[in-house]
């Protein structure tokens, strides 16, 4: 028997048992369909997190507390618990002497309740210096940032994020000229941001406040040291030459002669990058192979169908092979069948999988998360393809074999 033959035998018997077949490969649908969700989904979360980051300036290199393990990058001391008191001024001042370096701009951070009125809410702020706005790509829409002169005088003032001025404000107040009260400290604000979401490290940069750092070291958090020190790299320069001399500058600052006992860790965007594309892509993985196990038991569910319809169609075998089918023909046309399924399955379950990613991303970017994009990846619906035909071949084949192997005497009379 013919290919072709075997290929309309097995759609016709598909066709008789409809309600069979859809339940059959109902299974494989929603296993594809998952697949298809998570790595999509997945996927997406991977593009949003980088653009994040990307957003923060191609040129920005960031200087940590604390040093590597064996060379490799861990999290921030403070993300440990661990106060690591290594970034001073002195390192700010012979960072700002080299010439591939365009700017440094030291940071510290802390918690607090911003209150105005009766309003309160808890914010991360920030302390730096006038040059942390052009560096971090920071626009104020409402008013202006605070300058060099306030950080030097230890002026009061503070630039507030968009959400944070609805919060506290609302709608009818121009929170500019207001006064905030921050750690039994009243500030006043003098600058809004312009939306800025989720920035390095998961903070919510439109909740932030961003005070004078001489203000947040000596009257908020008491300390003389810098939680991180941004540095704008010199255009003229590549990133790979600018982040080497930082790493010997803050060595011979600080009198270290052996690299790995280096008290700060310097990351480039780009290293941030990759250690956030190999984490996510671990995960995206990872969640594609759990919901491959719907995959399955999908197959199972195909293979026990299919002994059964070879059962109720014993006579029909028997009958085929007294006519002159071959062993091989009745395999083809239970495999084909199998196939068929496993195909049918995988193509409506990308389709179903497609639906539901659309309307995910819709919630997502209009919803849940500004800036959310939408990704669909070829390669998830070729993985989806080809796990859905390689579960038809591997489920469909013992089945198949069983109806081959049955005996035309012993098949013609079952009842």
């Amino acid at each position: 028997m013919r290919v072709r033959d075997s290929f309309n035998s097995a759609v016709n018997s598909l066709r008789h048992g409809k309600t069979r077949s859809v339940l059959t490969m109902l299974g494989i649908v929603i296993g594809i369909a998952s697949v298809i969700i998570l790595m999509s989904i997945g996927q997406s979360a991977q593009d949003y997190i980088l653009n994040q980051v990307q957003g923060v300036g191609s040129n920005l290199i960031f200087i940590i507390p604390g040093g590597t393990v064996n060379g490799r990058f861990q999290s921030p001391a403070a993300a440990q618990g661990i106060v690591v008191t290594s970034l001073v001024q002195n390192d700010v001042n012979a960072l700002s002497r080299e010439p591939s370096i365009s700017d440094v701009v030291p940071l510290v951070t802390g918690q607090a309740d911003a209150v105005y009125g009766d309003n309160d809410l808890t914010v991360t702020y920030q302390g730096t210096t006038a040059n942390f706005f052009p560096v971090r790509n920071f626009t104020v829409a409402n008013g202006y940032p605070f300058t060099a002169q306030d950080v030097a005088a230890y002026n009061h003032v503070a630039v507030i994020g968009s959400d944070l001025a609805k919060t506290l404000f609302g709608a009818n107040i121009d929170p500019v000229g207001q006064n905030i009260r921050l750690k039994n400290i009243m500030f006043r604000v003098v600058g809004v941001l312009a939306p800025k979401g989720t920035g390095p490290g998961g903070v919510n940069q439109d909740d932030m406040v961003l005070v004078p750092i001489t203000v947040a070291q000596s009257e908020m958090l008491g300390i003389t040291y810098f939680n991180m020190i941004f540095v704008s790299a010199n255009p003229a320069y590549r990133i790979s030459f600018v982040k080497s001399r930082i790493e010997s500058i803050m060595e011979q600052d600080h009198g270290i002669t052996n690299p790995n006992k280096d008290d700060f860790t310097v990351e480039t965007q780009q290293d941030i990058l990759s250690l956030l594309g190999n984490i996510t892509s671990v995960l995206t993985l990872f969640l594609a192979a759990i919901a491959s196990i719907s995959l399955v038991v999908g197959g199972i569910g195909i293979m026990n169908i299919m002994l059964v319809s070879v059962t109720e169609r014993t006579r029909e075998i028997g009958l085929r092979k007294a006519v002159g089918a071959t062993d091989r023909d009745v395999l083809q046309q239970f495999l084909i069948e199998a196939i068929l399924l496993t195909f049918l399955g995988g193509v409506i379950g990308i389709a179903l999988g497609a639906v539901v990613v659309t309307m995910a991303w819709l919630v997502l970017s209009h919803v849940v998360a500004a800036g959310w994009t939408f990704a669909f990846p070829l390669s998830a619906v070729l993985i989806a393809v080809l796990v859905s035909t390689a579960c038809g071949l591997a489920f469909g084949l013992y089945p198949a074999r069983q109806a081959a192997r049955k005996s035309p005497i012993e098949a013609l009379r079952y009842e």
